[in-house]
């Protein structure tokens, strides 16, 4: 589970992060929705402990980033930008050398390293370099670089943006199983049919703030609308200028 409380975050005069508060549970999909420059980065990243919050703070299963760090981040994957793949490297050594991060025996860390294989998929390209991957076959490595701990929260930062139909399909499954597997996700989007079709909640912020946090059903019948796009256009026009 990750706890958001209170977090504040200025960068000079601009309010990135205003007082954002709200929960992600386990065996449950949490959506952060928002515009481009509403803020969702820079939560994912205090609650990764890459930015420390001026104010307020997120507590991961019982973990208190500020006070722990490295506990949070033994149970947190973060899965990030597909840019930052290494070319020469196969998946299969990307995921060893990240993995001897994390406190696992030369034995688990093999396990681990077939098993992110086998669950994203990846057998037919375990062993070839990187580069020249699609994008799709870089995000893998990606969330494979996040997986390979086993963490039970998993953070994802667009995790479909610039994919191709058929990667954004076998993206969502994999946002899907972790969910069947019982992990808290909480991922970012500004895609609307996205996090209406995945996400049991979501929490939408505008200009730094948290105006709505609920289920999609939820939201769109308190705003009378069909699509949670619709609604949230609703939620966000109410007072809140998301230019």
């Amino acid at each position: 589970m990750i706890e958001v409380k209170e977090l504040i975050k200025h960068f000079g005069e601009v309010k990135a992060v205003d007082g954002v508060s709200f929960t992600a549970p386990d065996g449950q999909i949490t959506g952060l929705l928002g515009p481009n420059g509403a803020g969702k980065t820079t939560v994912l990243r205090m609650i990764t402990g890459l930015i420390k919050p001026q104010a307020g703070t997120v507590v991961v299963n019982g973990l208190d980033v500020r006070e722990d760090p490295n506990g949070v981040r033994r149970v947190l994957g973060m899965q990030g930008d597909a840019g930052g793949v290494y070319p020469r490297l196969t998946p299969r050594e990307q995921f060893r050398y990240f993995g001897r991060f994390y406190p696992l025996s030369p034995a688990e860390l093999e396990q681990r390293i077939e098993e992110t294989i086998s669950m994203l998929g990846m057998a037919e390209i375990a062993d070839r370099r990187a580069e020249g991957f699609s994008r799709g076959q870089r995000q893998k490595i990606i969330i494979g670089r996040a997986l390979i701990h086993n963490p039970p929260n998993i953070i994802m930062d667009e995790p479909t943006n610039g994919l191709d139909v058929m990667a954004v399909r076998d993206t969502r499954q994999t946002i899907r199983d972790f969910r069947e597997q019982g992990r808290c996700v909480l991922f970012s989007t500004h895609y609307m049919d996205e996090a209406d079709r995945l996400c049991d909640n979501v929490a939408i912020i505008v200009n730094g703030k948290i105006i709505a946090v609920d289920s999609p059903t939820n939201l769109k019948t308190q705003t009378g609308c069909d699509t949670l796009e619709d609604a949230f256009v609703a939620l966000a026009g109410a007072g809140h200028d998301i230019g």
